[in-house]
């Protein structure tokens, strides 16, 4: 890991900003391939270098899987079935990225670079959903607060605990004051009262009779008995340390994911050949050669000298790329996730007005959904797009084959086990299934552990005049970061040789 993260690879990247790339640029051609996030940082940091860069994108809009769906935005998977959004103007879904961590820097960078305006996403909201369904007992297969379930988890764990501390059980591990100090800990953790450190609840988990003006002050909600709890399965949702690429604070682009795609393509003026697709690879000593396919059906060659290609490992294995056999054997060391998503468009929030959930996200352990989550914009306004279901794997396979009509009653059925306006307030719905879109063919790369050692390697090398990049080759699959931080990495060797002649 030491050798990656000094490459700026490492989960803890510390790829901040690009590199400088200093002279030697001009009078050299470079052909990109790919108008993904890879491709379009590769050809706006080499056309500030001096090069002359061409990008060649198989698709009819820049962004690869960082794209948004809004009214008129069209998708077509594998076998033909085309949908088109039917969102009220100015209601979108991100069906690809839709999140960015705080520590991201490297999409940060360029979020701040281009003036892009951007808002919280409200990625953990005490008051949403956990909803179990292999769960027993009372409080199985029914929305649960999650403040709740939080709240009595740690509290009646702390008291247990807390009565083993003052049992003498643990006075072989502290001392008298260690022990004073750890009660205390105990007491502030679990809410715990009473010279027994019993739980009795708290206000934190919410209220029975909610707290008012004059002679109303409420009355306190009843917690929820341990085993309750432990035999619902609702506490497998809980974490009280947020995973590394989830954190509490992340962001959006005001507006959509793809307002970043479209700001590199605003600095990239006629520059990519949309709806072209590459049909064959070759490079000599001197420079690449790259046969294309326009929108027309005609053929047309582009010359560079150097070659950064984006295309995802799934699809580039399907052109005639001319690798040397390491190289293409390599390839074959990644898999490609699958990956679903639906938006669902509500004639009325909900969620807000009788739920009073804004953003975060329902937890259920049904692979099938995996989460719903509200969105973290458009605050007290009528109509939103809710995150019906994000699943992956084998779950993503098995619902990728059902119609899109099919698909949304799925995520209907379930929803309205929660929300009694689920179905009612529906009016359209875009879904998909990433490892069924043509030129993407899966949601990120994955790689096995032997796979990182064996293949991944020969991979962040370049195949003579020819540079891989994307989120495939970096430790943040499926980040926009990665697929930014890979072409910082690339660009800047391809950068160093270019300036030197080496070949």
């Amino acid at each position: 890991m030491t050798g990656l993260e000094a490459l700026g690879m490492g989960m803890a990247s510390a790829a901040t900003i690009p590199p400088p790339l200093r002279d030697g640029g001009r009078g050299k051609k470079i052909v990109v391939l790919g108008a993904g996030l890879a491709g379009l940082t590769a050809a706006y940091e080499l056309q500030r270098a001096g090069y002359q860069v061409s990008i060649v994108e198989a698709r009819s809009i820049a962004g690869g899987r960082c794209q948004t769906a809004r009214r008129g935005f069209a998708l077509t998977e594998l076998g033909g079935i085309t949908q088109r959004c039917r969102f009220d103007e100015g209601l979108y879904f991100n069906h690809g990225p839709w999140r960015i961590p705080y520590h991201h820097r490297s999409t940060l960078h360029y979020i701040k670079t281009f003036g892009i305006p951007v808002e919280l996403v409200n990625n953990d909201n005490d008051a949403s959903y956990i909803y179990s369904t292999r769960g027993k007992g009372r409080l199985a297969s029914r929305p649960v607060r999650k403040m709740e379930i939080e709240a009595d988890i740690r509290g009646r764990s702390a008291e247990i605990l807390a009565k083993v501390v003052q049992a003498g059980s643990l006075d072989r591990t502290f001392d008298a004051a260690d022990k004073e100090l750890f009660l205390a800990y105990l007491e502030a953790e679990g809410y715990l009262t009473g010279v027994d450190r019993d739980y009795a609840g708290t206000s934190g988990r919410g209220w029975r009779v909610k707290p008012g003006a004059g002679l109303h002050p409420g009355a306190p909600s009843t917690p929820y008995g341990l085993l309750d709890i432990l035999h619902s399965n609702a506490w497998k949702t809980l974490s009280s340390v947020p995973d590394w690429d989830s954190p509490r604070t992340m962001f959006q682009p005001v507006g959509g994911m793809d307002a970043l795609a479209k700001a590199f393509v605003d600095r990239l003026p006629g520059q990519i050949h949309y709806e072209t697709r590459v049909e064959k690879i070759r490079q000599s000593d001197k420079g690449v050669e790259v046969s294309l396919i326009d929108p027309t059906g005609a053929r047309s060659m582009l010359a560079a000298d150097w070659c950064v290609c984006t295309i995802p490992l799934s699809v580039l294995k399907t052109i005639d790329h001319g690798f040397a056999e390491p190289f293409a054997a390599a390839m074959n060391g990644a898999s490609y996730h699958p990956v679903g998503k639906i938006g669902l468009q509500m004639k009325s929030r909900f969620w807000e007005e009788k739920d009073w959930l804004y953003g975060g996200h329902v937890y259920t352990d049904d692979d099938d959904i995996s989460l719903i989550s509200m969105p973290s914009h458009g605050w007290f306004s009528q109509k939103g797009i809710l995150l019906g279901y994000y699943q992956g794997g084998g779950n993503a396979a098995k619902i990728s084959a059902l119609a899109p009509d099919q698909r949304t009653e799925m995520a209907l059925a379930f929803g309205e086990k929660i929300f009694h306006d689920y179905r009612s307030s529906f009016e359209t719905a875009i879904s998909v299934a990433w490892h069924l879109v043509p030129y993407s063919l899966g949601g990120w790369a994955e790689w096995s552990d032997e796979a990182r050692v064996r293949d991944y390697p020969k991979l962040l090398q370049p195949d003579r005049r020819i540079y891989l990049a994307g989120e495939h080759l970096s430790y943040l699959g499926g980040w926009q970061a990665g697929a930014i931080e890979s072409a910082w990495m690339q660009i800047d060797a391809l950068h160093k040789r270019a300036s030197s002649d080496s070949l």
